[in-house]
């Protein structure tokens, strides 16, 4: 669970990201998941957006993706969300360090 100080942090790096994933009309499916999961594997901060397509809200589909694949919420605006997931093979200088 990430507290207030780290995802403000998180909020901040988020903010130069462009969206690397889509969610589209099929919604959160187990290929979308397994995607996302590579992912954040490799970049541990992912930005999504969700097409008009999709009759999710942003808010909601982060909630699903996020319990599907044990990842957490940093925020979502408009039609796009920011998660986050540490990486299981985390290398010193290459992934993110959250503060305390």
């Amino acid at each position: 669970m990430l507290n207030s100080k780290q995802r403000k942090y998180l909020k901040s790096m988020a903010n130069g990201l462009k969206p690397i994933a889509q969610l589209g009309k099929d919604g959160v499916t187990e290929a979308f998941l397994k995607q996302l999961d590579i992912m954040l594997e490799n970049k541990e901060l992912v930005k999504v957006n969700v097409l008009e397509t999709n009759m999710l809200d942003a808010k909601g589909a982060c909630n699903d993706v996020c319990k599907a694949i044990n990842a957490e919420f940093v925020q979502a605006i408009g039609r796009k969300f920011v998660i986050y997931k540490e990486s299981r093979e985390k290398e010193k200088d290459e992934k993110i360090r959250l503060p305390r």
